[in-house]
């Protein structure tokens, strides 16, 4: 067999192509925004994680700027060598002290934090405790790491208890690891409820909180804030590319974690390290995060504008708290195609399907910033409105 025989197979491709429903990599020509330039088209984006609106924020550009003209385009080597600025210093002692843990350590992507962290940590003889609709990132992690994985049932806790039971705690150590936000479904780990088995079957808790950030919590510290167990996980995990307008990741723990991180962890050693623009952009939106939470506040207003707005219109959604509203479209096809409608209609979307989704459960994914504005709510709910009901005839 040759190698490349499966990347000839690209049959579905093409037809999503012949008929026009490709939706991917569409080319945008101005910033992350409320309202873009994409391909020609003047569109509202509600299928962006800048959550905050702050990638075009003033201070956060004029900060990546400045770090340009101070430090260069890049590092030019892994943080354990040459590549460690007092950027990534003064950012990592803010992450950690706006999270209240003792220590953080920044990665280039978030991607990487969680290969990174979990890889690092957990080994051949550990178990990893693992929801089954957490990121593709933990999974490859999981995988890197040797150790092995047990998958319970996406927030069932019934699950996740009886195969904490079935460990050994006196040969292995035990790490349950969730999203804290689900990045598709929008809904909120049952953080309560794991943090009480970790502690009846001595395991740790990580939160990926790469949703959560900016978004739950008074101050917009996540998940663990939004229920009041702060000190009660573990190691958090999260990403710059959302919330804080940059991109990148980071761990905040304990400090003797964090240090065996930094010695113990091949994609931390051997990756570059974040660009200075990106420390600068991240540094810059944390503060702002910091000094304005009515910013958490306005993006929980405007989620639950358009919320109630779906609800009102009958429009099938999974519900949530979160600025994450997907929309049941069921099948991939119809899904495509809803998509398509939406961005010729000027709004511009996420679609989710299978295998990303369980079959007949294909999702339009949209998401919000606390830079919207009900008009613009309004104006998208129209159209969305209009196409799905296009849609609903549409046979596999």
């Amino acid at each position: 067999m040759d190698l490349f025989e499966k990347c000839e197979n690209r049959e579905r491709l093409e037809l999503l192509k012949q008929n026009d429903i490709y939706p991917y990599f569409h080319m945008l020509t101005s910033k992350q925004a409320p309202e873009v330039r994409m391909e020609g088209k003047d569109m509202i984006m509600i299928g962006s994680n800048n959550y905050l609106g702050l990638t075009s924020h003033p201070e956060v550009i004029e900060a990546g700027i400045k770090a340009l003209e101070k430090y260069g385009s890049g590092c030019s080597g892994s943080r354990f060598l040459n590549g460690t600025l007092d950027l990534h210093i003064e950012l990592e002692k803010k992450l950690a002290a706006f999270l209240q843990k003792e220590d953080a350590v920044t990665f280039s992507t978030g991607f990487q934090s969680n290969l990174g962290i979990i890889a690092g940590i957990t080994g051949r003889n550990d178990y990893i405790l693992c929801d089954r609709e957490n990121h593709a990132s933990i999974y490859d992690a999981c995988r890197l790491s040797f150790a092995r994985m047990l998958r319970y049932r996406h927030s069932d806790m019934q699950d996740l208890e009886e195969k904490l039971k079935t460990i050994d705690r006196s040969v292995s150590g035990i790490l349950i690891v969730t999203d804290g936000v689900f990045s598709m479904g929008g809904d909120i780990a049952k953080l309560p409820e794991i943090v009480a088995l970790a502690r009846k079957y001595g395991a740790r808790v990580m939160v990926d909180d790469a949703h959560g950030l900016g978004v739950l919590g008074k101050h917009g510290r996540g998940t663990a804030e939004h229920f009041g167990l702060e000190n009660e996980v573990d190691i958090y995990m999260g990403t710059f590319s959302k919330s804080l307008a940059s991109i990148g990741g980071y761990m905040a723990a304990k400090s003797y974690v964090c240090d065996y991180v930094r010695h113990n962890s091949r994609p931390f050693i051997f990756s570059a390290s974040l660009t200075p623009a990106n420390a600068a952009c991240a540094l810059k939106s944390l503060e702002i995060l910091e000094r304005e939470p009515q910013r958490v506040e306005r993006l929980a207003e405007i989620s639950g504008y358009m919320r109630s707005n779906l609800k009102r219109e009958g429009i099938d959604i999974i519900d949530s708290t979160t600025p994450i509203i997907p929309i049941y479209t069921y099948t991939d096809l119809k899904t495509f195609t809803a998509c398509k409608l939406l961005f010729d209609r000027g709004v511009y979307v996420n679609s989710v399907v299978s295998p990303a989704t369980p079959v007949g459960q294909s999702l339009i994914r949209t998401s919000y910033m606390a830079t919207h504005t009900e008009e613009q709510m309004d104006r998208a709910l129209v159209q969305i409105k209009a196409v799905l009901k296009i849609v609903q005839d549409i046979k596999e």
